[in-house]
């Protein structure tokens, strides 16, 4: 006859320890706490429990807590999304009319500041042709003047040269002149 001892944990046990342990783990707890639930449900210690836990059940049950922790950190992700709402609800007030006022006084000054800057734009642009045309006017007057300017120095040049050839033809009259001169004199001698 095989003898049980009196404080063997039967499957049902098994059960309730490891449904509290993945509900602690899905909602967030420890298995400590977990494991002085059961403790206090069967009237063991949650030393007891944990030892039970970790050297049985929870090699029966690795798919259980893989889900468990997976749905522990969806329910995270929800509850910080509702917790961003709910704060964000709870911030959300009415302005007063004391606020509104303000803030259309603000917006009327953002207006004219606004006004102001589209005109010193408009008069900034405006200016801006009025120099582009004046500088494409001056460029264009450059351009003839220093083609005349060119034009002027061809003929400066001409001129000289017409100047030089007339001083050489001069100067060799002179020489012909002193030449013919100097042999009348000879001859007269």
């Amino acid at each position: 006859m095989s003898s049980t001892r009196q404080d063997s944990w039967t499957k049902d046990e098994d059960l309730l320890l490891a449904e509290v342990v993945l509900r602690h783990i899905r909602e967030g707890g420890t298995q400590l706490q977990a494991f002085e639930e059961v403790g206090r449900r069967l009237s063991r210690t949650g030393a007891a429990c944990g030892f039970r836990w970790n050297s049985y059940v929870r090699k029966q049950y690795r798919s259980g807590i893989e889900l468990a922790k997976k749905q522990r950190k969806e329910n995270k992700q929800q509850n910080q999304v509702a917790t961003k709402i709910v704060s964000h609800n709870e911030e959300t007030s009415y302005p007063s009319i004391s606020d509104i006022t303000s803030y259309l006084k603000h917006l009327e000054g953002v207006r004219e500041r606004e006004y102001s800057l589209l005109n010193q734009v408009k008069f900034l642009s405006e200016t801006n042709e009025t120099l582009k045309f004046n500088y494409e006017k001056l460029l264009s007057e450059k351009k003839q003047l220093e083609q005349s300017l060119k034009e002027l120095r061809s003929e400066h040049y001409a001129l000289l040269s017409v100047l030089d050839k007339a001083r050489k033809f001069a100067h060799d009259q002179d020489i012909e002149e002193d030449r013919s001169h100097s042999t009348l004199l000879n001859s007269k001698k």
